[in-house]
């Protein structure tokens, strides 16, 4: 058998470069070149064919397009809801990490169940079970809560249930677990990260669900995987522990100034 080829891709901008190298060649950051296998052409033609995150539109003046503001949901979390600019988003897209056990699935859990009071939520979990999700669920004392649970990583069958299942809010914990069958580099891997988000953003622009991403980070309290990811979504927050053992949200976003709120829950 033909040994696969490897390729190093950027984690800051994902470019690709035959050799490993100290500074990426297409954004000059140092260190950021990871090995990976490359793709086979039959792979790069269905990432290339990809359609943009948002419908296309014919070409208008901007004082004559309709400019409307959009409703914000509460998630019935105060202090989610004060970082998010008042709530969530039709459509969009919000990117939450943080240190393991920080607490950024039970908050989600919380928001999730309160949600589920008002409109149709969907919870996707890739590290754990729906069994450990209703333990957990328990112990934070929602035992009869009407959460719809799946337990998935691949993105297909993801997509697909999202399509047939048509929630209003959907958690997907966490994007490092998601991969594609159209990509054969392993879960959690530089193009299987990028690949799964942007398709994940493209379904929430075209369906109007609101997908909140949950994402792990490296040692040095950045997100893990390629930057590219933070430019794809709506909003972007962090979860970090203070002195008192409380978390702070801190975000920003495409449609406000940055914010940053405690909250005393934790995991």
């Amino acid at each position: 058998m033909a040994k696969d080829k490897s390729i190093y891709t950027c984690t800051e901008c994902g470019g690709t470069s035959p050799r490993w190298q100290g500074k990426c060649p297409h954004c000059d950051a140092w260190n950021t070149l990871v090995e990976t296998v490359a793709e086979g052409a039959t792979k790069s033609r269905f990432i290339a064919a990809s359609r943009g995150l948002t419908p296309a539109e014919s070409v208008a003046t901007l004082s004559e397009i309709e400019a409307a503001g959009a409703e914000r949901q509460p998630t019935g979390i105060d202090e989610l809801d004060r970082a998010l600019g008042g709530g969530i988003v039709a459509g969009g897209v919000v990117l939450i990490g943080g240190d393991p056990g920080i607490g950024k699935s039970t908050l989600l859990l919380q928001a999730l169940d309160s949600l589920s009071r008002v409109t149709k939520v969907l919870y996707v979990t890739g590290e754990e079970s729906g069994a450990q999700v209703a333990l957990r669920s328990r112990r934070l004392g929602l035992g009869r809560s009407s959460v719809r649970v799946m337990a998935e990583i691949q993105l297909e069958k993801i997509m697909a249930t999202l399509e047939v299942e048509r929630p209003a809010v959907c958690v997907v914990d966490s994007i490092q677990t998601v991969y594609s069958e159209a990509l054969s580099s392993a879960p959690g891997s530089v193009a299987q990260v990028r690949e799964c988000a942007a398709q994940l953003t493209r379904l929430a622009k075209a369906s109007g669900t609101t997908i909140i991403l949950v994402g792990h980070v490296t040692k040095d309290g950045a997100l893990a995987g390629p930057r590219v990811m933070e430019h794809i979504v709506d909003t972007v927050l962090y979860s970090r522990a203070t002195r008192i053992r409380a978390f702070a949200l801190c975000g920003r976003s495409r449609t406000g100034s940055a914010r940053s709120t405690r909250s005393a829950s934790s995991r």
